[in-house]
């Protein structure tokens, strides 16, 4: 399927204002009222939440490999999310997982 230029810009301008309605459906309407304690809390859990879904179609799917999964980049997931466990350390984490991804690709042979 083609879509020509203009169909492109409505399909972007759709979804950034669905976008905003729904995040100005919670946040917005609230105005300078405080937040629940309930709601401050959940909020702490989003970086948590969205990360996993950034990251997971990269480990599994990932485009260097021609989507299919090498044990470089499983291995360097399982040593972020122990790391993460372990330190309770999003940056730690990281850099484990950085560490390990480029080790692994140095020491395991390419396909």
């Amino acid at each position: 399927m083609t879509y020509s230029t203009a169909e492109i810009w409505l399909i972007i301008a759709l979804l950034g204002a669905g976008t905003f309605l729904i995040r100005f459906s919670f946040l917005g309407l609230i105005g300078d009222r405080p937040m629940p304690a309930i709601v401050l809390k959940l909020l702490r859990f989003t970086p948590v939440a969205v990360l996993p879904g950034m990251v997971a179609p990269l480990v599994l799917w990932p485009a260097a490999t021609g989507g299919v999964p090498d044990p470089a980049r499983l291995i360097a997931a399982i040593v972020t999310v122990a790391v993460g466990i372990w330190t309770r350390n999003a940056i730690w984490a990281i850099a484990a997982g950085i560490s390990t991804l480029y080790l692994a690709l140095w020491l395991l042979p390419i396909h």
